[in-house]
């Protein structure tokens, strides 16, 4: 399984559909990390090289915050309009 920004991705979806497993990420922004990496979006994840799991960690990081981070956002956020 390629592991993307701490998350195992399943290995038998096409990347578009595998990305979602990411927290902060549905398929409007796969489609746009997949055309940021240059990688089709029918590819399955367990047809993908190093290089291009590289370029979209790449793309992720640039794009958004996702997993951890906008958790984090999300948890302050809400803390702050509690209080």
């Amino acid at each position: 399984m390629a592991r993307l920004m701490g998350v195992e991705i399943r290995n038998n979806k096409r990347i578009e559909i595998a990305l979602t497993d990411i927290y902060g990420i549905g398929r409007t922004l796969a489609h746009v990390i997949c055309d940021k990496a240059n990688i089709d979006y029918s590819v399955k994840a367990k047809d993908l090289t190093d290089a291009q799991i590289t370029a979209l960690r790449d793309a992720i990081e640039s794009t958004t915050k996702v997993e951890g981070d906008l958790r984090t956002e999300l948890f302050n956020n809400i803390k702050r309009l509690k209080d």
